[in-house]
């Protein structure tokens, strides 16, 4: 369905926003190629995209900017009378497999999925009763008007630091929603975050130990591990708030994406773990903690988005880690070492961190099967790859083109 008119702008040229055009054909996208044709005297309604930062010329200059959350989820949007259901996730880790484990249970109920997970709200099924979004802090901090129904809050750490600007504005971005909030609307957050004002019904945690209490949700029956038992938690206290049910079974079923903690072996049957997704010091953590009593050999570096890295090598130097560092960030995470005494190679390239580790595994034969190889960057991996997947992609093809000599 499109609309006969043209009643908005568009920022920007990616998937959100050529989505939104093909929806409604009449409006009009703008970026750095026809900036010079925007009115910034306008005062039609600008959809944001969630790439762009606020400090863009474009943003700066429109008087009615809002987010495609607003544009699809308020009385802005001609395409329905009554907006669907909706449960959004945010968070800095996770949210993209809590997203997809509560779209596995919920399928069948009549629920999509979409958001930051990859699907813009203009390609969901626009008569589906429940929406079900990963939502970023640049959608949140763009969104004006829309609220969700359940919000879903994981952990929050330091990421996208460069684009907010400072940490309390990421914070203050997935905080957001809690302010629009109304009474019978339920909220799940950080237990650091009880005292935050929302009309609202707030459910705080702490842990998986939390949320399997408050929900009455048996852990033992679940068989996905950290960092996934907080995910797999979260789709199913949802499931138990809206259709009072927990179906172990169908949890269980849900198959984890590739490149987050993704264990592999070479020729040798060493073991290496693809945590490409792992893009900022929060997420690498929850990886390195599985294998805490290993030797690990840590593949770190990329674009770190101007992410306070300090907290991390705290962790690290409680670890028998060794670091190869790749990308951006290589000298700054060797200056780190240096400072924490940890052992850091500096390779630049994934491949050559792939070829350094293969040699160091070969100087520890007789121990080697007590080894782990990590690639978790806590960086972003535009620097040297089109995107995490590729990423982890050419990390496998490295690791399997090791020779067996």
């Amino acid at each position: 369905m499109s609309a006969s008119h043209r009643f908005l702008r568009i920022l920007g040229c990616g998937k959100t926003a050529v989505a939104i055009k093909n929806l409604f054909p009449d409006s009009i996208m703008y970026d750095d190629e026809n900036m010079s044709e925007f009115d910034i005297n306008s005062d039609e309604l600008t959809v944001v995209s969630p790439g762009i930062p606020p400090s863009n010329y474009l943003v700066q200059n429109t008087k009615n900017p809002i987010s495609e959350y607003d544009l699809f989820l308020t009385s802005f949007c001609p395409l329905r009378s009554v907006s669907p259901f909706t449960v959004w996730i945010s968070g800095t880790n996770g949210k993209t497999t809590t997203t997809a484990m509560m779209q596995h249970l919920l399928e069948e109920k009549g629920s999509v999925c979409g958001g930051n997970i990859g699907t813009p709200l203009a390609s969901l099924n626009q008569k589906a009763n429940i929406w079900i979004l990963e939502t970023s802090s640049f959608t949140l901090h763009y969104t004006k008007r829309a609220k969700p129904n359940i919000y879903i809050l994981l952990p929050i750490s330091e990421d996208h630091i460069s684009w907010h600007g400072n940490f309390e504005e990421y914070e203050n971005a997935k905080l957001k929603p809690l302010l629009s909030l109304k009474e019978g609307e339920i909220a799940i957050v950080p237990e650091k975050y009880k005292e935050y004002p929302t009309d609202g019904y707030m459910l705080t945690y702490e842990n998986s130990d939390d949320l399997a209490l408050i929900f009455d949700i048996e852990l033992d029956k679940i068989n996905f591990k950290e960092p996934f038992l907080l995910d797999s938690l979260m789709a199913l206290a949802v499931t138990k708030i809206l259709f009072d049910e927990v179906d172990y079974k169908k949890i269980n079923s849900f198959k984890i994406d590739a490149h987050k903690v993704e264990e592999f072996k070479d020729c040798k049957d060493r073991v290496w773990v693809d945590d490409s997704k792992a893009t900022n010091i929060d997420a690498t953590i929850w990886a390195i903690k599985r294998y805490k009593d290993k030797k690990i050999f840590l593949i770190l570096g990329g674009d770190d988005k101007g992410a306070n890295l300090v907290p991390l090598f705290e962790e690290l130097k409680n670890y028998d880690v060794e670091i190869f560092a790749i990308g951006n960030n290589a000298d700054k995470l060797k200056d780190l070492s240096n400072k924490y005494n940890i052992d850091c190679i500096i390779s630049k390239k994934l491949e050559t961190a792939v070829e350094q580790i293969d040699l160091t595994f070969n100087l520890q034969l007789s121990t080697f099967k007590s080894c782990v190889a990590i690639l978790s960057p806590a960086a972003a991996s535009l620097d040297q790859f089109s995107s995490y997947k590729h990423r982890g992609e050419e990390f496998k093809k490295f690791v399997y083109s090791l020779s067996q000599v």
